[in-house]
């Protein structure tokens, strides 16, 4: 299937806007729509097209999967509370924890989390809503590396030849599936979404699973979720596309109260780029490393080394799985 991109260039927002919802609004028809609200660019864009195609015939989800940053779901459902859109809170922590138990591969890890997203928490709320379509912000560079083999994203179906209609019982309606990241950056402003928003950083839909190198415990995406909030706001006003932190799966040997510690390693990955499909490491000061380095010794148990991504990509990937 082949997904006619409509360039930054190209890109009318209001043109866009007023044609995506009419899409929204014809394809639903009088019935019902849910969606998945992260608070990233892409599902937030898709949420206000929602809110304006359907107003409450659009049921909106804050899926807790325990993956998420510190504080994600409350930020994100004050946020949009102002934009008159009802947020819904689904606990499925025990659920995504259950599927990726004993799990170390990549590729199956990111299946364990679509299948647990899609047929099993997402199915259940169809049945609940009576909803037959799910909106979702899947964006071309999604598509794009999923059709390459380059890494499979959870939110990619019909352009692998799968009918999430006769795989998970709904029709799913890409609204944003046309443009890239900077594309979306620029319909999220006419949306009238905050810069908090429109400028936020990509986030992957696996969440900090992404950031775990091997099996995603609770106790793991505890860890690189405390050195998610130091690396965040350390590096909060660098001029970066995306930032993160990542928790590797070897122990690597430190000390510790002058005794060797087989401890744990985070690396952290910065990122310059403009639609995610090539990056550069960005060039932080050596002073910006050391403080990283130093918070993340101090705070982050059993972490005895940090270390600084400077591959591009490609050869690498952003996330590191």
């Amino acid at each position: 299937m082949k997904t006619n991109e409509i360039t930054l260039q190209e890109l009318n927002t209001n043109q866009f806007i007023e044609k995506k919802v009419k899409e929204i609004s014809s394809l639903v028809g009088n019935g019902i729509a849910i969606n998945a609200l992260s608070g990233g660019v892409d599902s937030a864009a898709v949420t206000m097209l929602g809110h304006k195609a359907l107003g409450k015939r659009l049921k909106t989800y804050f899926i807790e999967n325990g993956l998420m940053r510190k504080d994600e779901p409350q930020q994100i459902v004050k946020l949009f509370k102002k934009h008159g859109v009802e947020v819904i809170i689904i606990d499925a922590k025990e659920k995504f924890f259950s599927a990726l138990k004993g799990i170390t591969d990549p590729e199956q890890k990111r299946e364990a989390i679509t299948q647990t997203f899609y047929k099993n928490v997402f199915g259940e709320l169809v049945k609940e809503s009576g909803s037959k379509y799910l909106l979702q912000g899947t964006i071309l560079t999604d598509v794009d590396e999923t059709v390459a083999g380059i890494k499979r994203q959870h939110n990619v179906f019909e352009q692998l030849g799968i009918d999430p209609q006769e795989m998970f019982g709904y029709k799913i309606i890409e609204p944003l599936v046309q443009i890239r990241k900077d594309g979306v950056r620029k319909v999220a402003k006419a949306l009238d979404l905050p810069p908090s928003i429109y400028n936020r950083m990509p986030f992957p839909g696996p969440a900090l699973s992404a950031r775990v190198i091997g099996e995603a415990t609770p106790e793991k995406i505890e860890l690189v979720r405390q050195a998610t909030v130091i690396t965040e706001e350390i590096l909060a006003d660098v001029a970066a596309f995306q930032y993160m932190a990542i928790l590797h799966n070897d122990r690597v040997t430190g000390m510790r109260n002058g005794k060797r510690d087989f401890g744990l390693q985070i690396e952290i990955r910065c990122w310059n780029s403009i639609d995610a499909r090539t990056a550069t490491p960005t060039n932080l000061s050596y002073e910006t490393l050391m403080e990283l380095s130093r918070l993340i010794l101090e705070n982050v148990p059993g972490v005895v080394s940090v270390t600084y991504n400077i591959a591009t990509k490609p050869p690498s990937t952003m996330e590191a799985i």
